[in-house]
């Protein structure tokens, strides 16, 4: 009689790596555009307003674009596509996309991967830009404030697409949009420089229309997107409560420019809430805007504030964290 063989059941399939290694040569080049040369534009738009002039047109412009590409960061990549705290029609999702796009911050799906990521880890390791990898030393901080704030960008390795952002790999249109994302960058540099070119039928307008509401425009909603991953993990109001070592916190000043991203606290006590900024006094454009997409019927499914699931995260009174307190 033999003797049986008992099969041995399949091992588990390993987790996906966190990141899929280190991006192309292509793309630093592009950062290293995209980072410094509207910096600089920033830095040298004294000299070139008292030398030119700055017209109505330039800030109609500039306002347009920024407003377009903050909404759509903030509503589009953020709270839509990366955490669902709506459902949209087809049309809105890529209308979404494609104004988030204009910001200029990254193809979605790989937006999406990162932002992700860094809600698996915040500030712990993992987390693709949390200002406390160095410590909480003042040195220490103030390493990682750079870090957090653009040095993470030129030292990261790609947050894996399979693993965090699985749904908008399967996704043709998101895909196709991903595609698209060289275009459109053409597109929302050069625009203004077009309308301004043709509104006064001179290079001195076309070139003050690319200044200002092409790379000035790029360089301020920059750095006020990486001021949520750098300075609103560092100081503010911490009135909700997050996760162990999380330190995402509330920094009202820049609550307008945001569109109400900087109601950071919150939005880590709760990802999928579609409003930010859930207390008296604090304007949050974005889940206005949200709102609205919902009252015409393009937005459904909307995962408002509820009052008793903010009483359970609320802590006794708030912390208020300053320079004397950042490690706490």
């Amino acid at each position: 009689m033999s003797a049986t063989v008992l099969e041995q059941p399949p091992a588990p399939a390993s987790p996906k790596p966190l990141t899929e290694g280190k991006q192309g040569p292509g793309i630093l080049v592009a950062l290293w555009a995209f980072v410094v040369l509207p910096f600089v534009a920033l830095i040298a738009a004294v000299p070139v307003a008292w030398g030119w002039g700055l017209s109505w047109l330039d800030v109609a412009m500039g306002l347009v674009m920024y407003v377009i590409g903050g909404l759509g960061i903030g509503t589009g990549f953020h709270r839509y596509l990366t955490h669902g705290s709506f459902k949209a029609t087809r049309w809105l999702r890529i209308v979404l996309t494609v104004a988030g796009s204009t910001a200029i911050e990254g193809e979605p799906t790989q937006w999406v991967a990162d932002h992700r990521r860094h809600h698996a880890f915040s500030d712990r390791e993992g987390d693709p830009h949390s200002p406390w990898r160095y410590g909480e030393s003042i040195w220490g901080l103030t390493k990682g404030l750079a870090y957090a704030h653009v040095g993470w960008l030129f030292r990261r390795e790609l947050s894996n697409r399979e693993r965090f952002a699985p749904d908008l790999v399967a996704d043709k249109d998101m895909q196709r949009l991903d595609r698209l994302f060289v275009p459109i960058v053409v597109a929302s540099v050069g625009l203004p420089g077009l309308i301004g070119g043709l509104a006064t039928w001179s290079w001195q307008g076309a070139l003050s229309g690319l200044f200002w509401a092409g790379l000035v425009r790029i360089a301020v909603l920059h750095h006020v997107t990486w001021s949520i991953n750098s300075i609103c993990h560092v100081y503010g109001e911490r009135p909700f409560e997050t996760r162990d070592g999380d330190k995402a916190s509330n920094f009202w000043p820049l609550a307008i420019l945001s569109f109400g991203e900087s109601w950071h606290n919150l939005h880590h006590a709760d990802p999928t809430c579609a409003r930010h900024g859930v207390d008296k006094g604090q304007i949050d454009i974005n889940a206005r805007l949200i709102w609205i997409f919902e009252k015409f019927g393009w937005a459904s499914d909307v995962r408002w504030p509820k009052a008793d699931r903010l009483d359970g995260k609320r802590l006794d009174g708030k912390r208020l964290v300053s320079a004397g307190t950042m490690g706490k």
